[in-house]
């Protein structure tokens, strides 16, 4: 039998507590439910009304993984569920992690959380811009932090602020509060910037997928601005060899992270140290007061 918790007056089951799901470290799923409790505040503020996806990595990080946008089987009937319209015109629900309880359920079943740019009341109305920027080995994070802080300026120009978070990857997300704008008009607003990147900084920003090309360059990936893309949320545990998670970070530590990338990986443990040090550093992408319009075209 699984211990039964109660959170927030709902029972939930949560099972194998001493599983290790992360061999490099010894994380065992006791630890990971821990570090979600005690993250969930700020967690909980960014993906609110947004219909979760779930990357489930149930055996460990070093067993199957596969992602999953329908509600996971065994749902208890008090979470919320919304009805998604998937790009192929097809009705389906997703679960809106809106509590405690929820997250936790959530967190029960190993899994790491992306949402969408927009929010369930306004179906593909993106209220949020982001930017992967995802390294092509031998480049890492460092060359990320070069064109972050290229992208930064651009965007200031264009009178946009940006905050910034690990990937919990190997990269950085860029994220940009704007004005609820159709998610196609933001998408090809992002992919005339990453495009502006790749002339500017030639040899260091390709905007294109194609593996071939991303060999020691920076990917910039504006294709999550699609209204059926996700990203993963910013707290979110990812399913990598040690418990990295999606930590915000502060543009002097992006600065930094040009000659010590190292300073720009964050473990489970480290992230409710910075939550009290500096509180949550993408605030501001919760204060509607701080979204702006894009350019017209």
């Amino acid at each position: 039998m699984s211990p039964m918790t109660e959170v927030e007056g709902r029972r939930l089951a949560l099972s194998n507590l001493e599983k290790v799901l992360y061999p490099a470290t010894g994380t065992t799923k006791g630890e990971v439910l821990h570090y979600v409790a005690t993250t969930a505040g700020a967690l909980l503020a960014h993906v609110h009304d947004r219909p979760m996806s779930f990357l489930r990595y149930p055996d460990g990080v070093e067993g199957e993984t596969f992602f999953a946008k329908n509600p996971p089987p065994g749902k208890p009937s008090w979470v919320r569920t919304v009805e998604v319209t998937r790009s192929e015109g097809v009705l389906s629900r997703q679960v809106l992690v809106a509590d405690l309880p929820t997250l936790m359920w959530a967190a029960n079943l190993v899994v790491e959380f992306h949402v969408p740019q927009w929010r369930a009341e306004s179906p593909a109305i993106a209220d949020r811009m982001v930017f992967d920027l995802d390294p092509g080995a031998p480049a890492t994070v460092a060359e990320c932090c070069e064109v972050a802080l290229w992208l930064r300026e651009r965007l200031g120009a264009d009178g946009l602020g940006a905050w910034v978070k690990t990937s919990g990857s190997k990269g950085l997300h860029m994220l940009v509060p704007v004005e609820p704008t159709p998610s196609e008009q933001v998408s090809a607003y992002a992919k005339a910037l990453a495009v502006e990147a790749e002339a500017s900084l030639p040899g260091l920003v390709v905007h294109r997928m194609t593996r071939a090309l991303r060999k020691g360059r920076v990917f910039v990936d504006f294709s999550q601005n699609s209204a059926a893309k996700t990203t993963a949320a910013p707290y979110t545990l990812r399913a990598r060899a040690e418990p990295t998670v999606s930590t915000p970070v502060t543009w002097e530590e992006v600065e930094a992270g040009r000659t010590a990338p190292a300073s720009l990986t964050f473990r489970a443990p480290d992230v409710p140290v910075r939550l009290q040090r500096h509180g949550d550093l993408l605030g501001p992408l919760l204060d509607p007061n701080r979204a702006r319009a894009l350019p017209a075209p």
